[in-house]
């Protein structure tokens, strides 16, 4: 019964859409390395694809980030927007069901995913919503450089929005900051049954001259209640590697990278925000029991919890600032990867 408790601590509240179809799998990474393979079953729920393996770990595949999905052979083969492969065969007299119902939850996020940029947008042309309607799935953060090849307007919309929800400041602030073409938006309608209005996040990479003394950064923030209350900031790549980078092209595909990373993450944990930071020692108290096992089997939270250098509160405006730029620098004077940022 492992399996069974790590499915309930995946951070994920939603109705399953098809119960367990027994079946063998084969899950390769970007770089088509074997992470897994066996016999286990699959179970489709209303956001992502959950294989539950005899021997191994319970993981997710968000239908967000699903690119293709194709049969041959009584196989059928999934490939992921950050390379991953997924096949799954041997599923016998469920193999039909099982693709139809596949193809029919994919379906209908789309057309709601559709139905939100359609009310956002209204001005813009189908084909120009349907392109973005591919970016933003499940609230993932578009980067602006997408957003503009498609159209500029859209990006203006966007801005607008996050300053509507009380971000305008920390958000010209850190733009300032930052690469604004790596610059990401997202958004959410009913966060699943916990926010029934319009949830806005954006992800700012913040790197570029080593002269500036800070970077090899990205920075979360949030709406909640009308405004942000902290603003939360990743690594983009190792600190040690950081230096090495001697390039613009090289840091911008880095930023690309983690970009993607951070959405995957942030949707398998259904944009919570409170087990990337807290402490190994809090998850031992009784009040975030339901995070302990989620922080240990949930690959995404991993990685999070692992590129998290800290938060900084909202106080006041100055003292914001003041606390992003300490962080900021903290992060390219300290060579430890584990090291966080404290107030």
């Amino acid at each position: 019964m492992r399996n069974e408790v790590t499915i309930k601590d995946l951070l994920a509240d939603e109705a399953v859409r098809k119960t367990d179809v027994e079946m063998d799998f084969i899950y390769c990474d970007e770089k088509g390395f074997e992470m897994a393979r066996g016999a286990g079953k699959a179970r489709l729920y209303e956001t992502g694809l959950v294989i539950i393996p005899e021997r191994e770990d319970v993981f997710r595949i968000p239908y967000s980030d699903i690119l293709k999905v194709s049969e041959s052979d009584y196989e059928v083969k999934i490939s992921t927007e950050l390379g991953e492969q997924l096949v799954l065969k041997r599923m016998g007299s469920e193999h039909e069901p099982f693709t139809e119902a596949l193809s029919s939850v994919l379906s209908e996020l789309q057309n709601k995913a559709f139905s939100l940029t359609k009310a956002m947008f209204p001005t813009v042309d189908s084909m120009s919503l349907r392109r973005i309607t591919n970016l933003m799935r499940e609230g993932k953060a578009m980067s602006k450089s997408y957003v503009d090849a498609i159209d500029p307007k859209i990006w203006l919309e966007m801005e607008r929005r996050i300053a509507s929800v009380g971000l305008r400041e920390t958000y010209a602030f850190l733009k300032e900051l930052s690469r604004q073409d790596k610059i990401a938006i997202g958004f959410k309608r009913g966060l699943m049954g916990e926010l029934t209005g319009e949830y806005i996040w954006y992800l700012i990479p913040i790197y570029g001259s080593k002269d500036k003394g800070y970077g090899n950064a990205v920075a979360m923030e949030a709406s909640e209640d009308g405004g942000g209350k902290a603003t939360y900031f990743f690594r983009m790549v190792g600190r040690r590697d950081y230096p090495e980078y001697e390039s613009a092209e090289e840091l911008d595909k880095a930023a690309d990278q983690i970009i993607k990373k951070i959405n995957r993450c942030m949707v398998d944990i259904n944009f919570r925000r409170e087990p990337i930071y807290l402490p190994d020692e809090k998850l031992e108290e009784q009040a975030y029991v339901k995070y302990r096992v989620a922080v240990r089997k949930v690959p995404s939270l991993k990685l999070l919890r692992s590129l998290y250098i800290g938060r900084v509160i909202h106080a006041s405006p100055e003292k914001w600032k003041k606390d992003v730029m300490d962080l900021l620098r903290f992060n390219v004077e300290a060579s430890d990867d584990l090291a966080k940022w404290k107030k």
